[in-house]
């Protein structure tokens, strides 16, 4: 039998597809990625009288990295539920429709208290310790509250828990009777305890070093958190005379500032000293400032104190904007009101 012919032109064609074919399977496909990192800030807006203005839209607010403005991408209101993930996403901000503050369930408050038994510091604890219990309870019921407390070291008395009853007895008794906080009373997810390092608390000697424990426990758990601090402040005098001494901090406060504010973990500051004004009150001042939160003194209306803190607590303002082209490391935000009045609070840096 003969082969049938095969046409020159059809042998060359075959011969190219064959080739062509064996080039694709031989070359690897390159396919771009374009990952867009973004910044999440949460911010509280309030009124001259304390409490949070709502409604707010992107066009209210202004945004500015290193000093030089980036745009909104997207804000809403939220109350740092965790029960509900805050499971909405955000709203662009052409079509932000924002809500109302309101109790929603699950958010997560830690109270850390720094107790010292000089009189002008315990007289000023031990009634807030007492009001702090009116702040708990005025919580709402899936709400988790963890209790920790600073002496000479650094105690976790409770994980993130609604046992009220629990919060209440160690706010009464264990945090002034007690030396160390033994068994840590048991709580729900997210568990704060699993992140926890005791061994670390107790070797905490100063406020610096037990604020970087707190924010690297915080930091393992996903979402916001609220941190409020009862105590008389921290810092030490490095120059210069009374009133007017510059104060500085222990090397670990950086730190601590970089894991509370990667923890989105706002930091609430009431000053328990009996007095107008002290040197320690720049580190309660400093670590509100840093994580957007406010520094308030007790010793004139410690009822007033508490109810900003339950106003502030009722919900804040989720703002993300898209990380700037920026060499890596810490850069400066800037939140500010446009054409209305009112007092921002946001962190002022992140790290990127």
């Amino acid at each position: 039998m003969r082969r049938a012919p095969v046409l020159p032109g059809l042998a060359v064609a075959v011969a190219l597809a064959a080739a062509s074919s064996a080039a694709r399977a031989q070359v690897p496909q390159v396919v771009e990625r374009v990952e867009v990192s973004r910044v999440v800030v949460d911010v509280h807006v309030l009124a001259d009288d304390g409490r949070p203005i709502a409604g707010l839209a992107a066009a209210d607010l202004r945004v500015s990295v290193d000093g030089k403005p980036v745009k909104i991408e997207s804000l809403r209101w939220t109350t740092g539920s965790v029960a509900r993930a805050d499971a909405a996403p955000p709203l662009p901000a052409s079509d932000l429709a924002v809500g109302l503050p309101g109790h929603q369930p699950g958010r997560l408050v830690l109270l850390l208290f720094q107790k010292d038994l000089e009189p002008s510091r315990i007289e000023g604890l031990m009634p807030m310790l007492r009001r702090a219990e009116g702040l708990v309870e005025g919580l709402g019921p899936d709400d988790r509250v963890a209790v920790a407390s600073f002496e000479h070291h650094l105690e976790l008395w409770t994980d993130f828990t609604t046992d009220r009853a629990a919060v209440r007895a160690i706010l009464t008794r264990a945090i002034l009777f007690a030396g160390r906080s033994g068994e840590i009373v048991d709580g729900e997810p997210p568990l704060l305890s699993r992140s926890f390092d005791r061994d670390a608390g107790r070797r905490a000697g100063s406020m610096e070093q037990a604020l970087v424990v707190v924010g690297r426990a915080l930091d393992a758990i996903p979402g916001p958190k609220s941190v409020v601090l009862v105590g008389h402040g921290f810092g030490r005098i490095i120059g210069g005379t009374l009133p007017s001494a510059l104060v500085g901090f222990d090397a670990e406060y950086a730190e601590a500032r970089r894991l509370l504010t990667r923890a989105r973990a706002t930091v609430y500051c009431l000053d328990v000293t009996r007095a107008d004004s002290h040197t320690l009150e720049t580190g309660l001042m400093s670590v509100a400032e840093d994580t957007g939160g406010f520094y308030m003194r007790t010793h004139w209306f410690p009822g007033q104190a508490i109810s900003r803190i339950s106003e502030a607590l009722d919900g804040h303002y989720e703002l993300s904007f898209e990380k700037p082209a920026l060499p890596r490391g810490e850069h400066a935000i800037r939140v500010e009101l446009v054409g209305r009045k009112g007092v921002v609070f946001a962190r002022r840096t992140y790290v990127g």
